[in-house]
């Protein structure tokens, strides 16, 4: 019997051994596109960049936003008007409501790529629609989560009276 089975097995391997497998056209349009951008290089190189000025900035940025209780102004924008609607005092600039706090990928294969926190700690999203502000609450002073969804703007600073419709 385990002569049997291995025969076949052999037998199973003997037959694979002769098929050509085609890669497919993602696997193709992948390595062409690797060529072309190794080409690419060669050619032109990297850019040449000595400051890092957007890097320094970016690091700013990120270093800012985590300041403890930054209050910053929250204001609605709206198309109709052309005019920002002061919506109240927030703690923080908002945050996107698909942000995740936790990586919402798993590693399933050795060579597979996943994201990368920020330096903050959260796994950013490539858009976002709605976000969630820490509006403070003008009668108890407390700082409440908010879920808004139209266009926002928060600034760490109020916006001038011309360009807002109620403030």
């Amino acid at each position: 019997m385990k002569y049997t089975v291995l025969a076949a097995l052999v037998a199973i391997g003997v037959f694979l051994s002769g098929c050509e497998v085609q890669p497919s056209a993602d696997e193709v349009q992948q390595k062409q596109t690797e060529t072309a951008m190794q080409e690419a290089i060669r050619e032109i190189g990297m850019p040449a960049i000595q400051n890092y000025r957007e890097k320094r900035m970016m690091k700013m940025i990120l270093e800012l936003r985590d300041q403890e209780d930054i209050i910053c102004y929250a204001y609605a924008f709206s198309e109709v008007t052309g005019k920002f609607t002061f919506l109240g005092k927030c703690v923080g600039y908002g945050l996107p409501y698909s942000v995740q706090y936790t990586n919402p990928e798993k590693l399933v294969y050795l060579d597979a790529t996943l994201p990368q926190p920020d330096p903050n700690g959260l796994f950013m999203p490539d858009g976002l629609s709605a976000t969630w502000i820490m509006l403070i609450d003008p009668e108890t002073k407390k700082a409440r989560p908010v879920y808004f969804e139209p266009t926002l703007t928060v600034v760490p600073f109020p916006l001038p009276s011309s360009i807002v419709v109620n403030q």
